[in-house]
């Protein structure tokens, strides 16, 4: 059986062989987390399968044999397998993300020898009249090797290697399987994680999602070249697809399940660009966007993408007993909250929420557990409160019961976070959840006290608007500090030593650090702004070298100086450096000496605002 790649576990790993199989089944479940081609698989029911049963599927003697050596081969003396022992057998349909295979399904037998721990892929086509084709040369094996259970291995076979096909989406080159995939299954298996997140998914039919977001995807394409937000369109026009695409298959299975003939309604609380509103409108959905701060695209989207620009604080002023659906989409501080405001808008009223910056209900959310990532506490917080809210858990008899827990657990937040309110401010008594007041002041309205909305202007505080000589300053005694650290021999041009950046913040005076700290990210994003003088990785500071290609685009997601700016900025290099640029003129972005500047033909920098 040929052997493409014997890779090498950990030592002590004490998660294997069960981890093993744990890693195994994110790969068959959800390829897609590795495979970015994909949108997901459908799977069958598991079931075992014998000898004879595998014959009959692949109805030819002599594949049959060929097969059943293949699956037989391998592994020590105590993994055989019992020639009437069945495998674990289930079929997965492969659905990519975008469709190139017509009407033909792709589809992989995937066979399970817990006795030899390997797993088997037998893909296979089927065409719509349910004709089916084995793809001989791409069946492999992915085996668990073990020697006295103290070194363990993964071994890929393929049957023939010589004869693998690939496409780039439903089959993998060979390469990927041994430099992507094994990899990614022993960290998965050494950390034994595969349930820790389910599927995105796991709520909706995988092969209508990828059908629809297609569709969609191809409608709407069209507003990235009109994107008029300082944001990048591509992420977000497609994001937001996507996430209308997961809502219109949830809500179009809903309509099926209950047997509901008009669509559902909607409100998206902190709507931000308003994108996916106009979708969900467009689409047939009645509802609306509010947001604290207007965006200049919703001019763009005519009268019927109803958008509105207003700050939300929760209380009986913000409740929606006439909708069906709340939507929180990456909408930061209200986040916990909107669970809350569905559920006191009506007994009816579902939710949808899309976590993404850490808030609590009553500001940033403080960390617990050290042994988590960041946002995987922060996701089991809000799991505690939200995430897809379908129905209620409870009777609408026993709404004022669970109004009592409900304003319970929302006290507890605020003691947790410190806040002191005077009087019953937040609402124990279970009367109706959809009561709008007409005096929002009365201590009954304010059950958000202490919450604390985004101010409508957003303060930029990203060291953009630094004074420019206090900027320079800094960077010029970072960087002298730097070349000093080298002897400059005239040898070669002087690249300097490096620091921490907690060694760097030793040089500055008390009274700059602390002009630093009122900045997001404070010092280090001052030098990692000025990228054309400094490279900073793993926590240390350096002087860029821009001969070095590699160095010259690290920390850099696109191209360091757009094509518009080339020359317009002096080359701090051929002002400041002993030495001074170790680039020729011609061959630099920067320019050298007022003679070599050129003015800006790029349009001026708008200010950044995050989507609320």
């Amino acid at each position: 059986m040929p052997k493409l790649l014997d890779l090498k576990f950990p030592a002590e790993s004490k998660t294997l062989p069960e981890g093993f199989w744990s890693a195994v089944d994110v790969w068959i479940k959800k390829p897609h987390v590795v495979n970015k081609r994909l949108c997901g698989v459908k799977e069958t029911e598991s079931e075992n399968v014998g000898r004879e049963a595998l014959e009959l599927l692949l109805d030819d003697p002599e594949l049959s044999h060929d097969v059943l050596s293949f699956l037989s081969s391998g592994g020590s003396p105590a993994q055989t397998h019992e020639e009437d022992k069945p495998w674990s057998s289930s079929v997965r349909t492969i659905i990519p993300k975008v469709n190139c295979y017509g009407t033909k399904l792709h589809k992989e037998v995937i066979l399970k020898d817990f006795a030899r721990q390997q797993v088997s892929f037998l893909p296979f086509e089927e065409d719509s009249g349910g004709q089916v084709s084995l793809k001989r040369g791409n069946i492999h094996q992915i085996q668990l090797i073990s020697q006295d259970c103290e070194e363990w291995a993964l071994e890929l076979h393929a049957l023939t290697p010589d004869a693998w096909f690939s496409d780039g989406v439903a089959y993998p080159k060979l390469p990927w399987l041994s430099t992507d995939l094994l990899p990614k299954l022993v960290r998965w298996a050494t950390e034994c994680k595969s349930s820790e997140f389910k599927s995105t998914l796991s709520l909706l039919p995988v092969e209508k999602y990828s059908l629809m977001y297609q569709q969609l995807k191809e409608k709407y394409k069209a507003m990235v070249k009109v994107w008029p937000e300082v944001t990048d369109p591509e992420k977000f026009v497609y994001e937001d697809v996507a996430i209308a695409t997961y809502l219109l298959v949830l809500w179009a299975e809903e309509r099926e399940e209950k047997g509901l003939t008009g669509r559902q309604s909607f409100v998206d609380l902190g709507c931000g660009n308003g994108l996916l509103v106009h979708i969900l409108t467009n689409e047939g959905h009645p509802g609306k966007g509010i947001d604290v701060r207007k965006r200049k695209i919703w001019d763009m989207y005519g009268p019927r993408t109803l958008l509105e620009e207003k700050a939300i604080t929760p209380s009986e002023r913000f409740l929606f007993p006439g909708t069906d659906w709340l939507i929180g989409n990456h909408s930061d501080e209200l986040t916990p909250w909107i669970p809350v405001i569905a559920a006191r808008s009506s007994y009816c009223c579902r939710y949808f929420v899309l976590p993404c910056c850490f808030f609590d209900f009553y500001g940033k959310y403080q960390r617990r557990q050290c042994k988590k990532s960041q946002y995987k506490e922060y996701i089991d917080f809000i799991s505690e409160v939200c995430l897809v809210g379908k129905s209620r858990n409870y009777q609408l008899p026993d709404e004022a019961e669970a109004e009592q827990r409900r304003a319970h657990y929302v006290k507890s937040r605020q003691t947790a976070s410190g806040i002191t309110v005077q009087g019953s401010d937040i609402r124990n008594d279970g009367e109706s959840c959809h009561e709008n007041r007409d005096n929002d002041r009365t201590p009954r309205s304010s059950w958000g006290a202490g919450f604390q909305p985004r101010d409508r202007v957003e303060m930029v505080r990203n060291c953009a608007s630094l004074p420019r000589d206090f900027v320079d300053g800094v960077v010029l005694r970072v960087a002298n500090v730097l070349l000093g650290m080298t002897e400059d021999d005239g040898s070669d041009w002087n690249r300097g030593g490096s620091l921490s950046v907690s060694e760097v913040a030793g040089l500055l005076e008390q009274e700059t650090l602390q002009l630093l700290k009122k900045e997001c990210g404070g010092l280090q994003t001052l030098l990692k702004n000025s990228h054309q003088v400094f490279r900073v990785e793993g926590g240390r500071v350096y002087i860029r070298d821009w001969r070095d290609r590699n160095a010259s685009r690290a920390n850099t997601k696109r191209t360091p100086v757009a094509p518009g700016a080339l020359k317009t900025r002096p080359c701090w290099f051929y002002d400041h450096h002993p030495q001074r640029c170790p680039l020729q003129a011609e061959h630099c972005a920067f320019a050298h000496g007022p003679g070599d500047l050129r003015p800006s033909t790029r349009p001026l920098k708008k200010i950044k605002h995050n989507a609320f």
